[in-house]
């Protein structure tokens, strides 16, 4: 994609620019990016950098953790039909944070129920630190873990040749339908595993401001998807938003280093030509994906679920 500047002359776009919108929306809370960050910090020897993706991290993390305690419950509970073994499937479950504030939700609503957790997750790192979180949180006994170290693709086909029969009843992918090549099918195959009362759980970005630059996948993409083949499902929407005023403050290390991040690029706003810079904070500063609340500049980080039925 080319960019043209006031005097006509072209500049080609990276990549990177080309997918800021899915990069700001989508990563933000998976676990493998925060893990990639932290190299990232490392590389640059910037401490403060980390600053700035505790605050993006922690919005998304507060709206989910709402969703958990406060809606995801009956959810569950509808579910749960008075059995005593609860089959629950997490697919790229990262460190297991989010799926462990889960299944406490679920012995809440189902105290006397014993939880099979099959996790999938292909990353060494993520799968050391989920099992180093359940080894050092009490009360999980009613849990028994199974750990599938594979991307979705590979465990669907394991899957298929290993267990073609056995049913799940509750099945999550949160932030993680972005990695796949054809989501599409990926929620058919595992919305298949679901006995007759099971739930499909996913969350992604609602929705992209701008869908000329960016291909991620979002909730909206998915609904079409449910609706065009009759599949039953409930939508939430979860409120995040995330302040960016330093991306605009020139000269501000923290705005420079979140601008490094968001464009892939080290030291953006020093190499990067006037024209493209401004095209980059034109974009992150346009109606559709900000607004100004009293002076600060406040992105909309919206993300949708979808709880979809057998």
């Amino acid at each position: 994609m080319l960019f043209q500047d006031q005097q006509g002359c072209c500049h080609v776009l990276p990549p990177t620019f080309l997918k800021i919108s899915c990069l700001f929306l989508c990563f933000i809370l998976d676990e493998f990016i925060t893990h990639f960050i932290i190299l990232k910090l490392q590389f640059l020897q910037v401490k403060t950098m980390a600053a700035p993706f505790r605050s993006l991290r922690s919005s998304e993390h507060q709206c989910m953790q709402d969703f958990i305690h406060n809606t995801l419950p009956d959810i569950l509970a509808s579910i749960g039909g008075g059995r005593s073994v609860f089959n629950v499937m997490g697919i790229g479950s990262g460190a297991g944070e989010i799926d462990l504030e889960m299944l406490a939700q679920l012995h809440l609503k189902l105290p006397h129920a014993k939880v099979i957790n099959k996790v999938v997750e292909p990353s060494n790192d993520m799968l050391h630190k989920y099992k180093v979180r359940v080894s050092t949180t009490p009360d999980l006994d009613y849990i028994n873990f199974t750990w599938n170290k594979m991307t979705a693709s590979e465990f669907e086909k394991h899957w298929q040749e290993k267990n073609p029969g056995e049913k799940m009843d509750f099945i999550h992918m949160i932030q993680m339908l972005y990695y796949v090549k054809d989501p599409e099918a990926t929620v058919s195959f595992f919305r298949s595993l679901l006995n007759k009362d099971g739930k499909l759980l996913i969350i992604l970005v609602k929705q992209l401001c701008n869908t000329e630059i960016s291909q991620c996948v979002t909730t909206g993409d998915i609904k079409t998807f449910l609706d065009t083949e009759s599949i039953p499902y409930q939508n939430y929407e979860l409120l995040s938003q995330v302040d960016i005023t330093m991306c605009f403050t020139e000269g501000d290390q923290v705005g420079e280093l979140l601008l490094d991040f968001l464009t892939e690029v080290i030291e953006f706003s020093k190499n990067a030509p006037e024209d493209l810079k401004k095209g980059v904070l034109d974009l992150l500063r346009h109606p559709d994906c900000s607004k100004e609340v009293d002076g600060r500049i406040v992105f909309n980080n919206n993300l949708g679920v979808l709880v979809v039925e057998p």
